[in-house]
């Protein structure tokens, strides 16, 4: 499958809609956006924090996860 390409830029309210969906499926475990726009991102309680440079980041890392779940599940159509 061909990834999609966007005409504009992702917003940080996407991004923030994004991050929460993440946490919330217990996807990633925390997701906080700086006052300086960067999002500091952490997979588990465990695990090192991650900086994501702003929204397009956040972005790219939900379709990453979204990819990977998807290319686990058996296909049945």
């Amino acid at each position: 499958m061909k990834p999609r390409t966007r005409s504009y830029a992702p917003t940080a309210s996407e991004a923030g809609a994004w991050a929460e969906v993440l946490v919330r499926r217990g996807l990633l475990y925390r997701a906080v956006l700086a006052p300086n726009g960067q999002w500091l991102v952490q997979h588990d309680p465990e695990s090192p924090v991650h900086v994501l440079a702003g929204p397009a980041e956040v972005v790219e890392l939900a379709a990453a996860i979204q990819y990977r779940i998807r290319s686990k599940e058996p296909r049945n159509r």
